[in-house]
């Protein structure tokens, strides 16, 4: 999704999870994604869940990440929406940032990707 042009100058705000949290917070994220609720236009990409061993993750994706008016939008909305205690610790990484850390999925991705368009014969 990175590599996409809606995606490529965009973030994303993660929030980590305790077990067990993630169906209401979730079910709470696209609510208010539907009804519209973060009032920021057509900024927001999508959102993501990951469920883990230890932990879940959700993740919103937007479209600006140098515009830290509506960065800090998103995130109050999401503190609100998702009824978060003020100690919840959030982070915004930049999609290039992510594509760049060691260890993560996504030069991985990337590469794979890749490799799947060479072996389809696509450009």
């Amino acid at each position: 999704m990175w590599e996409d042009d809606a995606n490529k100058n965009g973030g994303k705000w993660i929030i980590r999870l305790r077990k067990g949290l993630a169906s209401r917070c979730w079910e709470n994220l696209i609510l208010a994604m539907l009804g519209e609720q973060f009032m920021v236009g057509e900024e927001i990409c999508g959102a993501v869940v990951s469920v883990r061993f230890q932990e879940d993750i959700i993740s919103i994706w937007n479209k600006t990440a140098s515009d830290q008016a509506t960065t800090a939008r998103i995130r109050d909305t999401l503190r609100r929406v998702l009824n978060l205690p003020p100690n919840t610790i959030m982070e915004y990484k930049t999609h290039t940032d992510s594509i760049k850390m060691p260890g993560r999925l996504g030069p991985q991705r990337l590469l794979f990707q890749n490799l799947w368009k060479k072996r389809l014969n696509v450009p």
